[in-house]
């Protein structure tokens, strides 16, 4: 499958970017569900519902039916499956680093004196109290 545009990342992290669109699409995810369906766990309109639906529908990632006068939206996930292959791409990079990363950190704890690692087994010994307790019933001896 060919690498998404620029274009289509663009459109496709943009429509990601606002939570509310990002709460429509795991709806949507659950099945298809009208405008009103969708704005029922929001506190907005069915204006601003499709106002939303648009941009999610720009962005390849919602696509909307006709039935009469029902138009259900539906999540359409190969733009979502584009955008995580682009982001695959670093994560191999991340593993790569981290990894490196871990090795290092093995390379310096082989290093360190073992001296230098506390005891466990050992019990640390008690603070000492400079101050001897006073007598409550005596405060000046």
């Amino acid at each position: 499958m060919p690498h998404p545009t620029e274009e289509q990342l663009d459109r496709t992290f943009g429509a990601l970017a606002d939570p509310t669109r990002r709460r429509i699409l795991a709806r949507l995810a659950q099945g298809e569900a009208s405008v009103g369906e969708l704005a029922a766990p929001f506190d907005m309109t069915f204006a601003a519902v499709s106002k939303h639906l648009r941009v999610l529908q720009a962005a390849g990632l919602v696509t909307r039916g006709r039935d009469a006068q029902y138009r259900p939206a539906r999540l359409d996930a190969r733009p979502l499956a584009e955008a995580s292959r682009w982001i695959g791409d670093f994560e191999r990079f991340w593993s790569d680093s981290l990894g490196a990363l871990g090795a290092y950190l093995e390379v310096l704890q082989q290093l360190a004196p073992s001296s230098s690692a506390p005891d466990p087994s050992r019990d640390p010994e008690p603070p000492h109290d400079p101050e001897p307790p006073h007598d409550k019933e005596n405060p000046h001896g």
